[in-house]
Protein backbone atom coordinates (compact mmCIF):
# COMPACT_ATOMS: atom_id res chain seq x y z
CA UNK A 1 0.00 0.00 0.00
CA UNK A 2 1.19 3.41 -0.85
CA UNK A 3 1.71 6.46 1.00
CA UNK A 4 -0.55 8.39 -0.20
CA UNK A 5 -3.53 5.49 0.28
CA UNK A 6 -2.25 5.22 3.67
CA UNK A 7 -3.01 9.26 4.56
CA UNK A 8 -6.30 8.79 2.32
CA UNK A 9 -7.89 6.11 4.85
CA UNK A 10 -6.52 8.13 7.30
CA UNK A 11 -9.17 10.93 6.51
CA UNK A 12 -5.99 13.72 5.58
CA UNK A 13 -5.45 14.47 1.91
CA UNK A 14 -3.00 13.59 0.04
CA UNK A 15 -1.29 17.40 -0.01
CA UNK A 16 -1.34 17.69 3.66
CA UNK A 17 2.26 16.90 4.17
CA UNK A 18 3.38 18.86 1.65
CA UNK A 19 1.58 22.19 3.00
CA UNK A 20 2.58 21.10 6.46
CA UNK A 21 6.36 21.10 4.97
CA UNK A 22 6.22 24.40 2.96
CA UNK A 23 4.47 26.16 6.13
CA UNK A 24 7.55 24.76 8.31
CA UNK A 25 9.70 26.48 5.86
CA UNK A 26 7.89 29.51 5.67
CA UNK A 27 8.16 29.82 9.67
CA UNK A 28 11.55 28.31 10.13
CA UNK A 29 13.41 30.43 12.73
CA UNK A 30 16.83 31.39 12.34
CA UNK A 31 18.24 31.87 16.15
CA UNK A 32 21.40 33.64 14.98
CA UNK A 33 19.41 36.25 12.57
CA UNK A 34 17.70 37.71 16.16
CA UNK A 35 19.32 40.97 17.01
CA UNK A 36 17.32 42.77 19.40
CA UNK A 37 20.20 45.15 19.82
CA UNK A 38 19.81 46.26 16.53
CA UNK A 39 15.32 46.76 17.19
CA UNK A 40 16.51 48.63 20.87
CA UNK A 41 18.90 50.63 18.74
CA UNK A 42 15.91 51.95 16.52
CA UNK A 43 13.56 52.53 18.84
CA UNK A 44 15.81 54.44 20.84
CA UNK A 45 16.68 56.99 18.19
CA UNK A 46 13.07 56.91 16.89
CA UNK A 47 12.10 58.01 20.04
CA UNK A 48 13.32 61.13 19.36
CA UNK A 49 10.94 62.35 16.09
CA UNK A 50 7.80 60.67 18.20
CA UNK A 51 7.97 62.48 20.92
CA UNK A 52 8.86 65.77 19.46
CA UNK A 53 6.15 65.52 16.47
CA UNK A 54 2.89 64.60 19.07
CA UNK A 55 4.33 67.23 21.43
CA UNK A 56 4.17 69.92 18.70
CA UNK A 57 1.16 68.53 17.43
CA UNK A 58 1.96 67.62 13.55
CA UNK A 59 1.80 63.91 13.88
CA UNK A 60 1.24 63.74 10.40
CA UNK A 61 4.91 63.68 9.55
CA UNK A 62 5.41 61.19 12.04
CA UNK A 63 5.72 58.32 9.01
CA UNK A 64 7.77 60.51 6.83
CA UNK A 65 10.56 61.16 10.18
CA UNK A 66 10.85 57.32 10.66
CA UNK A 67 10.91 55.66 7.05
CA UNK A 68 13.83 58.09 6.84
CA UNK A 69 15.41 57.09 9.85
CA UNK A 70 14.72 53.29 9.07
CA UNK A 71 15.68 53.49 5.74
CA UNK A 72 18.92 55.20 6.20
CA UNK A 73 19.91 52.90 8.07
CA UNK A 74 19.60 49.78 6.33
CA UNK A 75 20.97 52.21 3.64
CA UNK A 76 24.27 52.88 5.41
CA UNK A 77 27.28 51.05 3.82
CA UNK A 78 29.73 51.09 6.94
CA UNK A 79 32.94 51.94 6.49
CA UNK A 80 34.55 55.54 7.57
CA UNK A 81 32.34 57.93 8.46
CA UNK A 82 33.10 59.91 5.77
CA UNK A 83 31.95 57.76 3.34
CA UNK A 84 28.83 56.76 5.36
CA UNK A 85 27.74 60.40 5.40
CA UNK A 86 28.26 60.97 1.98
CA UNK A 87 26.72 57.46 1.03
CA UNK A 88 23.22 58.11 3.50
CA UNK A 89 23.04 62.05 2.52
CA UNK A 90 22.83 60.87 -1.15
CA UNK A 91 20.24 58.68 -0.60
CA UNK A 92 18.62 61.06 1.77
CA UNK A 93 18.59 63.48 -0.88
CA UNK A 94 17.23 61.34 -3.60
CA UNK A 95 14.57 59.93 -0.88
CA UNK A 96 13.40 63.65 -0.41
CA UNK A 97 12.80 64.06 -3.99
CA UNK A 98 10.74 61.57 -4.18
CA UNK A 99 9.01 62.58 -0.89
CA UNK A 100 8.05 65.61 -2.27
CA UNK A 101 6.91 64.26 -5.55
CA UNK A 102 5.01 61.82 -3.89
CA UNK A 103 3.26 63.71 -1.44
CA UNK A 104 2.84 66.56 -4.60
CA UNK A 105 1.22 64.14 -6.55
CA UNK A 106 -2.26 63.72 -3.62
CA UNK A 107 -4.14 66.07 -5.62
CA UNK A 108 -3.18 64.73 -9.04
CA UNK A 109 -5.43 62.39 -11.68
CA UNK A 110 -4.81 58.65 -10.86
CA UNK A 111 -2.70 58.55 -14.87
CA UNK A 112 -0.32 60.05 -13.76
CA UNK A 113 -0.19 58.60 -10.11
CA UNK A 114 0.32 55.18 -12.38
CA UNK A 115 2.65 56.49 -14.44
CA UNK A 116 4.69 57.47 -11.76
CA UNK A 117 4.54 54.56 -9.91
CA UNK A 118 5.69 52.20 -12.99
CA UNK A 119 8.48 54.93 -13.26
CA UNK A 120 10.07 54.82 -9.95
CA UNK A 121 9.38 50.87 -9.91
CA UNK A 122 11.18 50.48 -12.64
CA UNK A 123 14.04 52.12 -11.80
CA UNK A 124 14.34 50.54 -8.94
CA UNK A 125 14.39 47.14 -10.65
CA UNK A 126 17.09 48.28 -13.30
CA UNK A 127 19.29 49.78 -10.53
CA UNK A 128 20.49 46.66 -10.31
CA UNK A 129 23.12 46.80 -12.69
CA UNK A 130 24.84 49.43 -10.05
CA UNK A 131 25.32 46.29 -7.73
CA UNK A 132 23.45 44.82 -5.12
CA UNK A 133 24.04 47.08 -1.95
CA UNK A 134 22.19 50.42 -4.72
CA UNK A 135 19.84 47.47 -5.72
CA UNK A 136 18.74 47.53 -2.10
CA UNK A 137 18.41 50.69 -1.19
CA UNK A 138 16.65 51.70 -4.58
CA UNK A 139 14.08 48.98 -3.75
CA UNK A 140 14.01 50.75 0.07
CA UNK A 141 13.04 54.30 -1.96
CA UNK A 142 10.91 51.96 -4.50
CA UNK A 143 8.32 50.52 -1.38
CA UNK A 144 8.78 54.36 -0.03
CA UNK A 145 7.29 56.22 -2.57
CA UNK A 146 4.07 53.93 -3.39
CA UNK A 147 3.53 54.17 0.49
CA UNK A 148 3.91 58.09 -0.17
CA UNK A 149 1.25 57.77 -3.20
CA UNK A 150 -1.16 56.22 -0.66
CA UNK A 151 -0.85 58.26 2.32
CA UNK A 152 -0.96 61.56 0.06
CA UNK A 153 -3.58 60.24 -1.92
CA UNK A 154 -5.60 59.88 1.63
CA UNK A 155 -4.67 62.93 3.27
CA UNK A 156 -5.72 64.84 -0.09
CA UNK A 157 -9.34 63.00 -0.33
CA UNK A 158 -10.04 61.47 2.51
CA UNK A 159 -9.42 63.62 5.97
CA UNK A 160 -9.69 67.26 7.24
CA UNK A 161 -6.07 66.64 8.54
CA UNK A 162 -3.42 69.50 7.09
CA UNK A 163 -0.45 67.91 5.55
CA UNK A 164 1.85 70.17 3.44
CA UNK A 165 4.26 69.03 1.23
CA UNK A 166 7.26 70.70 2.20
CA UNK A 167 6.84 69.04 5.65
CA UNK A 168 6.80 65.94 4.83
CA UNK A 169 9.95 65.97 2.62
CA UNK A 170 11.87 68.06 5.24
CA UNK A 171 10.83 64.97 8.03
CA UNK A 172 11.67 62.56 5.60
CA UNK A 173 14.75 64.68 5.00
CA UNK A 174 15.12 65.31 9.42
CA UNK A 175 14.90 61.76 9.79
CA UNK A 176 17.62 60.70 7.41
CA UNK A 177 19.56 63.63 9.41
CA UNK A 178 19.20 62.10 12.15
CA UNK A 179 21.05 58.58 11.48
CA UNK A 180 23.58 60.66 10.19
CA UNK A 181 23.93 62.57 13.28
CA UNK A 182 23.77 59.11 15.21
CA UNK A 183 26.59 57.46 13.26
CA UNK A 184 29.23 60.81 13.92
CA UNK A 185 28.05 60.26 17.55
CA UNK A 186 29.61 56.91 17.26
CA UNK A 187 32.27 57.82 15.41
CA UNK A 188 33.48 60.56 18.19
CA UNK A 189 33.30 57.92 20.88
CA UNK A 190 35.17 55.30 19.24
CA UNK A 191 37.18 57.11 16.13
CA UNK A 192 36.96 54.06 13.98
CA UNK A 193 35.37 52.62 11.12
CA UNK A 194 32.33 50.63 11.55
CA UNK A 195 30.81 47.90 9.61
CA UNK A 196 27.23 48.56 8.14
CA UNK A 197 24.51 48.45 10.85
CA UNK A 198 22.46 45.88 8.84
CA UNK A 199 25.94 43.29 8.23
CA UNK A 200 23.63 41.09 6.35
CA UNK A 201 22.79 42.89 3.69
CA UNK A 202 25.05 43.00 0.54
CA UNK A 203 27.34 45.21 0.37
CA UNK A 204 28.45 44.75 -2.78
CA UNK A 205 28.91 47.88 -5.11
CA UNK A 206 30.16 46.37 -8.52
CA UNK A 207 28.72 46.69 -11.72
CA UNK A 208 26.68 43.95 -13.89
CA UNK A 209 25.02 43.52 -16.69
CA UNK A 210 21.39 43.73 -17.20
CA UNK A 211 20.23 40.48 -19.11
CA UNK A 212 16.98 40.27 -21.34
CA UNK A 213 14.86 38.18 -18.36
CA UNK A 214 15.57 40.55 -15.80
CA UNK A 215 14.91 43.62 -17.74
CA UNK A 216 11.57 41.90 -18.68
CA UNK A 217 11.01 41.09 -14.91
CA UNK A 218 11.66 44.69 -13.92
CA UNK A 219 9.03 46.03 -16.75
CA UNK A 220 6.44 43.56 -15.50
CA UNK A 221 6.97 44.11 -12.01
CA UNK A 222 6.58 48.08 -12.60
CA UNK A 223 3.54 47.18 -14.88
CA UNK A 224 1.86 45.22 -11.85
CA UNK A 225 2.42 48.23 -9.63
CA UNK A 226 0.97 50.50 -11.77
CA UNK A 227 -2.01 48.58 -12.87
CA UNK A 228 -2.49 48.56 -8.84
CA UNK A 229 -2.35 51.83 -8.45
CA UNK A 230 -4.50 52.76 -10.89
CA UNK A 231 -7.30 50.33 -9.66
CA UNK A 232 -7.08 51.77 -6.24
CA UNK A 233 -7.08 55.60 -7.29
CA UNK A 234 -9.08 55.16 -10.34
CA UNK A 235 -11.27 53.64 -9.29
CA UNK A 236 -11.39 55.93 -5.71
CA UNK A 237 -11.67 52.56 -3.86
CA UNK A 238 -12.69 52.59 0.05
CA UNK A 239 -9.06 52.01 1.75
CA UNK A 240 -7.91 51.05 -1.74
CA UNK A 241 -4.11 52.30 -1.27
CA UNK A 242 -3.82 48.97 0.62
CA UNK A 243 -4.04 47.26 -2.63
CA UNK A 244 -0.82 48.47 -4.30
CA UNK A 245 1.31 48.72 -1.04
CA UNK A 246 0.41 44.98 -0.37
CA UNK A 247 1.72 44.70 -3.94
CA UNK A 248 5.01 46.16 -3.37
CA UNK A 249 5.17 44.54 0.02
CA UNK A 250 4.67 40.83 -1.42
CA UNK A 251 6.07 40.88 -4.90
CA UNK A 252 9.66 39.58 -5.22
CA UNK A 253 11.89 42.52 -5.97
CA UNK A 254 14.33 40.37 -8.09
CA UNK A 255 14.63 37.29 -10.57
CA UNK A 256 16.71 35.72 -8.33
CA UNK A 257 14.68 35.39 -5.45
CA UNK A 258 13.96 31.54 -4.20
CA UNK A 259 9.96 30.24 -4.28
CA UNK A 260 11.16 30.37 -0.44
CA UNK A 261 11.22 34.26 -0.26
CA UNK A 262 8.71 34.59 -2.36
CA UNK A 263 5.59 32.45 -0.29
CA UNK A 264 7.40 34.28 2.74
CA UNK A 265 6.52 37.59 1.16
CA UNK A 266 3.25 37.24 0.28
CA UNK A 267 2.81 35.38 3.70
CA UNK A 268 4.13 38.34 5.82
CA UNK A 269 2.49 40.69 3.55
CA UNK A 270 -1.23 39.19 4.35
CA UNK A 271 -0.62 38.56 8.53
CA UNK A 272 0.69 42.43 8.76
CA UNK A 273 -2.36 43.69 6.97
CA UNK A 274 -4.73 41.41 9.04
CA UNK A 275 -3.06 42.65 12.11
CA UNK A 276 -3.23 46.39 11.03
CA UNK A 277 -6.69 45.79 10.09
CA UNK A 278 -7.51 44.31 13.47
CA UNK A 279 -5.70 46.49 15.56
CA UNK A 280 -7.38 49.74 13.55
CA UNK A 281 -10.91 48.53 15.04
CA UNK A 282 -9.66 50.18 18.37
CA UNK A 283 -10.44 53.95 17.59
CA UNK A 284 -12.94 52.92 15.07
CA UNK A 285 -16.14 53.91 17.83
CA UNK A 286 -13.97 56.84 19.56
CA UNK A 287 -14.71 60.96 19.17
CA UNK A 288 -12.91 63.11 21.17
CA UNK A 289 -10.23 62.83 23.58
CA UNK A 290 -10.86 59.00 23.35
CA UNK A 291 -9.69 58.93 19.62
CA UNK A 292 -6.88 61.16 20.08
CA UNK A 293 -5.91 58.71 22.65
CA UNK A 294 -6.32 55.72 21.11
CA UNK A 295 -4.51 57.14 17.86
CA UNK A 296 -1.45 58.27 19.72
CA UNK A 297 -1.54 54.84 21.63
CA UNK A 298 -1.80 53.34 18.04
CA UNK A 299 1.56 55.03 16.89
CA UNK A 300 3.36 53.95 19.59
CA UNK A 301 2.31 50.10 18.77
CA UNK A 302 3.30 50.73 15.16
CA UNK A 303 6.56 51.82 16.72
CA UNK A 304 7.53 48.83 19.15
CA UNK A 305 6.09 47.29 15.53
CA UNK A 306 8.45 48.23 13.51
CA UNK A 307 11.43 47.95 15.88
CA UNK A 308 10.51 44.43 16.23
CA UNK A 309 11.07 44.22 12.04
CA UNK A 310 13.99 45.86 12.64
CA UNK A 311 15.46 42.76 14.87
CA UNK A 312 14.12 40.03 13.21
CA UNK A 313 14.76 40.79 9.81
CA UNK A 314 16.66 37.59 9.27
CA UNK A 315 15.12 35.97 12.26
CA UNK A 316 12.30 34.93 9.88
CA UNK A 317 11.59 36.96 6.75
CA UNK A 318 8.03 35.84 6.63
CA UNK A 319 7.94 37.63 10.09
CA UNK A 320 9.32 40.50 8.97
CA UNK A 321 7.35 41.31 6.56
CA UNK A 322 4.26 40.93 8.57
CA UNK A 323 5.96 43.58 10.92
CA UNK A 324 6.79 45.94 8.27
CA UNK A 325 3.41 45.63 6.29
CA UNK A 326 1.52 46.27 9.82
CA UNK A 327 3.97 49.36 10.79
CA UNK A 328 3.17 50.80 7.49
CA UNK A 329 -0.76 50.19 7.05
CA UNK A 330 -1.25 51.64 11.00
CA UNK A 331 0.65 54.69 9.97
CA UNK A 332 -1.25 55.16 6.59
CA UNK A 333 -4.49 54.72 7.90
CA UNK A 334 -4.51 56.43 11.38
CA UNK A 335 -5.39 59.85 9.84
CA UNK A 336 -8.49 58.25 8.66
CA UNK A 337 -10.42 57.14 11.64
CA UNK A 338 -13.49 54.47 10.02
CA UNK A 339 -16.09 52.57 11.09
CA UNK A 340 -16.27 48.73 11.42
CA UNK A 341 -17.12 48.29 7.77
CA UNK A 342 -13.85 49.56 6.27
CA UNK A 343 -11.77 46.39 7.90
CA UNK A 344 -13.86 44.49 5.35
CA UNK A 345 -12.32 46.64 2.43
CA UNK A 346 -8.85 46.78 3.96
CA UNK A 347 -8.41 43.42 4.35
CA UNK A 348 -10.37 42.72 0.55
CA UNK A 349 -7.57 44.99 -1.16
CA UNK A 350 -5.11 43.58 0.82
CA UNK A 351 -6.10 39.86 -0.45
CA UNK A 352 -6.18 41.91 -4.48
CA UNK A 353 -2.75 43.34 -4.04
CA UNK A 354 -1.41 39.85 -2.73
CA UNK A 355 -2.79 38.30 -5.77
CA UNK A 356 -1.29 40.60 -8.08
CA UNK A 357 2.11 39.57 -6.17
CA UNK A 358 1.67 36.20 -6.91
CA UNK A 359 0.50 36.70 -10.45
CA UNK A 360 4.38 38.53 -11.02
CA UNK A 361 6.26 35.98 -9.12
CA UNK A 362 4.63 33.16 -10.95
CA UNK A 363 6.19 34.97 -14.03
CA UNK A 364 9.57 35.34 -12.60
CA UNK A 365 9.40 31.28 -12.11
CA UNK A 366 8.42 30.85 -15.84
CA UNK A 367 11.68 33.17 -17.21
CA UNK A 368 14.24 31.94 -14.84
CA UNK A 369 13.02 28.26 -16.00
CA UNK A 370 13.20 30.01 -19.43
CA UNK A 371 16.58 31.38 -18.84
CA UNK A 372 18.23 28.61 -17.37
CA UNK A 373 16.78 25.84 -19.84
CA UNK A 374 17.86 28.33 -22.75
CA UNK A 375 20.46 30.13 -22.33
CA UNK A 376 22.44 28.38 -19.10
CA UNK A 377 25.17 31.13 -19.82
CA UNK A 378 22.74 34.14 -18.98
CA UNK A 379 21.56 32.72 -15.94
CA UNK A 380 24.54 31.90 -14.58
CA UNK A 381 25.81 35.26 -14.89
CA UNK A 382 22.18 36.57 -13.58
CA UNK A 383 22.57 34.88 -10.50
Amino acid sequence: MTMASVENLEGRPPHAGRVKRRLHAVFALNPAGLNWPRGVLFLDVALVPLVVLLATGYEQYLLSALFGLFFAALADPGGSYGHRASRVAGFALVGAALTAWGFGMGGAGWGWMMLAAFVVTLAAGLAAAFGVHRFVAALLLNIWFIVVLGVAFSLHHHTHTTSYTWAQTLAWAGGSALWIAVTFLVWLVRRVDRPQPVTEIPGDTSRRDLTRPLVMFAAIRAGAVAAAVALAFGLDLSHGYWMPIAAIVAMKPSLEQTTLIAEQRLTGALLGAVAAALLLLIPASEHGLKLIAAVNALEVVALIVLMHGAAIRFWNYALYCAAIAAGVLIFVDLPQPSGYAAEGYRVLWTLCGVGIGAAVMLLADLFAERSTTGRPKTARQAA
